[in-house]
């Protein structure tokens, strides 16, 4: 759609394509800028939170919320969990992705690091994508960087929106593991219902 646009663009009005490509790349640029102050911070409070040990607090609070949503992990990857959790819920955006790593990490060596996806790990990916947010601080900070009057109108639309996505992602991960738990258990008595009668 991009490269259909582009060309259409370069033919009709070679003038505007040219402006418009030179604008982006400008604007691109100020938004990184933007962006870096913004994660750096955010990346920093982490770090402290880590060092300082808040971060195993955080998970014990948390604990029985990540084995009802993950099951059984180790404390380490409990850990990356909730400060990824505890970072989405405050809105860090894309600063919350390397403790989302390392919690990822950490239940793939669970799952034996086979080639099929967990229900842990996809139960990660769906909180991730829907993550609730109570306060949208990216957002909102990049608001104020582009002059918004009223920068924090939308922590209530944030909230209810974000916390139907999740609370339906949530739902339908763990309908859908149910489903291929069912389908596991089958296919298995299939298979040995022929080993059975041999026996026999």
């Amino acid at each position: 759609m991009v490269l259909a646009s582009l060309v259409t663009l370069l033919f009709v009005n070679p003038e505007d394509s040219i402006n418009a490509m030179m604008n982006a790349g400008a604007d691109a640029v100020n938004l990184t800028i933007k962006l870096l102050g913004i994660y750096a911070v955010w990346l920093g409070i982490i770090a402290l939170v880590d060092a300082c040990g808040l971060s195993e607090k955080i998970a014990a609070l948390l604990d029985p919320v990540i084995d009802w949503l993950f099951g059984k992990t180790d404390s380490n990857t409990k850990k990356y969990i909730a400060l990824n959790m505890s970072a989405n819920i405050l809105g860090m955006g894309n600063a919350c992705t390397p403790t989302g790593l390392k919690a990822m990490q950490g239940l793939d060596k669970q799952n034996n690091y086979s080639l099929t996806a967990s229900t842990a790990m996809i139960m990660l990916i769906v909180i991730n994508a829907t993550s609730i947010q109570l306060i949208p601080t990216t957002i909102i900070g990049l608001r104020q960087q582009y002059g918004s009057m009223s920068s924090s109108d939308i922590i209530l639309p944030t909230i209810i929106s974000t916390l139907v996505s999740t609370v339906l992602g949530v739902i339908l991960v763990k309908i859908c593991a149910k489903i291929h738990k069912k389908r596991e258990i089958s296919r298995k008595n299939r298979e040995n219902l022929p080993k059975k009668r041999e026996n026999k």
